[in-house]
């Protein structure tokens, strides 16, 4: 191995290579291509760190001055990049290499002004590596190697198109690297295509799957699952843990219930930008953060040097997420805890995803609260701290101490002084056990009125009529009056106002923490009742007979609603359902709807004789009423002297001769009357034996008047085209 590599790993503390460190760094392969399969956390890094050293450093050790980029590494994600990075910058630091990252989310700018400075190294994702390639920032003409780190995980991405460009773009005489924990076809394909007789180094087999981590399945009541995540970090009290969730909205919930514990939290998910994640992870390195809850976005590549558990808040989808998750502890020799919460509904799925992954767990319960007291008394009496050297000052307080409490006392006190500085455990149900229906577990057993004891009530200044409602109302009474919820008996809401019943000895404090005015907050103002209220039974709603918007009471003076109310009198029952009003005012002699033979073979209705025919001279027609029942269009009625058969196509010139008396009414709507069509107010008069005067002449700029007097209503034949009017160049036909 060449002095510079080893130097770096002895001052690392690296005694002895992994399986896979010891596979590529084979002299017989420090020339050849590498197809690479083996576990997570097993050291691929350091792993293709050192089986790059003889591609890009001299006979000596060392890197020349800072240029073109001589070695590429590719990640999936900004987080396992960075990782890859800070690896590579202490392997190759002795050998003054200078290493310099891609990835998306960060300024491109300085990475442009990097590269032009000379890098040796190169580490990026690959969206990022293929955008400074287009744009002539990264030049890979004089790339030795080339490094596909999780290649797996990026093909399952969608970048097999850009690794396709960018390993397109390399030299054909660089080396190629694959590293993957799974060689699926897709892989192999890809080695294929773009290795040169690629060697295959596996290392999964040499040993059992994750044998340095203990595999627990904790089976927990379903309501209990959130809760047993607390105990579990509780009792372990890892310097560093992650708790994976499968999404962001989960994250984000147990997140924000950890730190409401007192949990030094973070959270890790794609939402997050490039700046918010790495934050995040620095301060699970400097120890600021011991909680991490994350999604499947840290699941490859994260390194966390004093990661001691892993909590599956919610199963992953597959083997491969149960094992890359697992995989972030139990790395590089050391122990590590992988505890799945389990519910009833998912123990098949859990012993599915065991068995697919062929890592053995133990099947057990999640810690409870005296579990974690015993533990929080074992931890104590084990700290180092009661070794430590005594100063002056700590012997002196320490004397007084004992002069003024027993040594019990003292005991007791460091114990309960101990517990305040944690979460308090939660206290869980059986694993098997279902809440009730209609029983909140995050709540305690409702008492019955009897057992609340001696009660006294309080009127709040808000009711129905302000939208009050017990639900924010409880709430409220325990924060602005330091009130426990097991002080809060009934809670009836008025229209007004609001009576609650108190315990009697939380009245003082509530009192006291409310002030003279009783102001709980801006609106919201308490006073005390004597006695027991009178409750008003009304529920502000309207009743059934009432209608909507109205006041109570009034349904049974309500119009009815039309079609309905008492049948007038001679409603036959024989008539087919339907609305009484459906056949008022109709004229007798015409048959109900729907009933009777087919309208078609009855007589013809006969106008009455005591009714003139037709309108009387100069009559308008009267205004329609909206309300009015809809008018059916009237039958068509011809005097007996008239032809039935088929209408007329010109009634004018058939009846001429027997005087405007015996024209229809339909054709006096046309050619007689008032109408606008026959003159009427226009002025157009009706000439004798044919069709009026043509169109009136309209809106200025309209159509022309028509056709000449005396033309016939006959449309002109095609061969007759030099008659036809022809409006005058530019003018507009129609309305204006």
């Amino acid at each position: 191995m060449i002095q510079t590599l080893s130097d770096a790993l002895a001052e690392r503390g690296y005694d002895t290579l992994t399986p896979v460190q010891e596979a590529v760094t084979d002299p017989a392969l420090s020339g050849s291509d590498l197809l690479v399969s083996a576990q997570t956390g097993s050291g691929k890094t350091v792993g293709f760190g050192l089986a790059i050293g003889p591609t890009i450093l001299d006979e000596a050790g060392h890197l020349g001055a800072a240029g073109l980029p001589l070695a590429l590494v590719v990640a999936p994600t900004r987080e396992l990049a960075f990782q890859v990075k800070r690896e590579l910058d202490w392997l190759y630091a002795r050998a003054g290499a200078r290493v310099t990252s891609c990835v998306g989310g960060m300024d491109m700018r300085d990475e442009r002004r990097a590269l032009e400075r000379g890098a040796h190294i190169v580490v990026g994702t690959p969206g990022r590596l293929r955008d400074h390639i287009q744009r002539g920032s990264l030049d890979m003409s004089e790339l030795r190697a080339v490094v596909l780190d999780e290649a797996d995980e990026m093909l399952d991405l969608g970048f097999r198109e850009d690794l396709e460009f960018m390993l397109g773009e390399a030299p054909e005489d660089r080396r190629t690297l694959l590293f993957s924990a799974t060689v699926p076809p897709m892989i192999a394909n890809l080695a294929k295509q773009y290795q040169r007789d690629a060697v295959r180094v596996t290392t999964v087999s040499e040993k059992s799957q994750h044998a340095d981590i203990a595999y627990q399945a904790l089976q927990v009541a379903q309501h209990d699952a959130e809760n047993a995540i607390i105990n579990v970090l509780r009792y372990h009290e890892a310097q560093n843990a992650i708790v994976f969730a499968n999404t962001r909205a989960a994250v984000n919930r147990l997140t924000a219930r950890f730190a409401n514990r007192g949990f030094q939290v973070v959270c890790l998910s794609g939402e997050l930008s490039q700046q918010e994640r790495s934050h995040a992870l620095q301060a699970m390195r400097d120890g600021r953060a011991r909680v991490c809850v994350a999604t499947d976005v840290a699941a490859r590549g994260i390194d966390l040097p004093n990661l001691e558990l892993v909590i599956h808040a919610e199963l992953p989808s597959n083997v491969e997420g149960l094992l890359h998750r697992s995989g972030r502890t139990g790395r590089a020799g050391r122990k590590g805890i992988s505890a799945l919460v389990v519910p009833p509904k998912q123990v098949k799925k859990a012993e599915r995803l065991l068995k697919w992954a062929k890592v053995t767990a133990e099947w057990t319960a999640a810690p409870g609260a005296d579990d974690i007291l015993r533990r929080d008394e074992e931890r104590l009496l084990a700290n180092a701290v009661w070794t430590d050297e005594m100063t002056a000052d700590e012997a002196d307080f320490a004397a007084r101490l004992l002069e003024a409490q027993t040594p019990q006392a003292i005991a007791a006190a460091c114990l309960r002084l101990y517990r305040s500085n944690h979460s308090a455990p939660e206290e869980l149900g059986a694993p098997a056990a279902r809440p009730e229906r209609g029983e909140r577990p995050d709540r305690p057993e409702r008492k019955d009125h009897a057992d609340f004891g001696p009660s006294a009530w309080v009127a709040l200044s808000v009711g129905r009529g302000d939208n009050a409602e017990a639900r924010w109302l409880l709430p409220l009474l325990l924060r602005a009056g330091g009130l426990e919820k097991s002080d809060i008996g009934a809670i009836r809401v008025q229209q007004d106002e609001t009576f609650v019943e108190l315990a009697e000895p939380s009245l003082e404090g509530f009192w006291a923490m409310v002030g003279e005015g009783g102001a709980l907050e801006e609106g919201v103002s308490a006073r005390a009742v004597d006695g027991v209220p009178e409750f008003s039974s009304d529920r502000g709603g309207p009743s059934r007979g009432a209608p909507r918007g109205g006041p109570r009471g009034a349904g049974a003076d309500r119009k009815p609603h039309r079609g309905k109310g008492p049948k007038p009198e001679g409603f036959g029952a024989d008539r087919k359902p339907g609305g009484w009003k459906r056949d008022e005012g109709k004229p007798a002699g015409k048959k109900p709807y729907g009933g009777g033979e087919d309208r078609r073979d009855s007589a013809p209705y006969e106008k009455p004789a005591d009714k003139p025919y037709g309108k009387p001279e100069g009559a308008s027609k009267p205004r329609s009423d909206s309300k009015a029942a809809p008018r059916s269009k009237p039958a068509r009625v011809v005097p007996e002297h008239a032809e039935v058969s088929e209408r007329p196509r010109r009634p004018a010139a058939k009846y001429a001769d027997r005087g405007a008396d015996a024209v229809p009414k339909w054709k006096k709507a046309k050619t007689g009357g008032t109408g606008k069509k026959a003159g009427g107010d226009f002025g157009g008069k009706r000439p004798a034996g044919g069709k009026p005067a043509g169109k009136f002449a309209g809106k200025p700029g309209g159509k022309p008047a028509g056709k000449p007097a005396g033309k016939t209503a006959t449309r002109s034949s095609a061969s007759d085209t030099s008659k036809r009017f022809t409006p005058p160049k530019g003018a507009k036909r129609g309305k204006s």
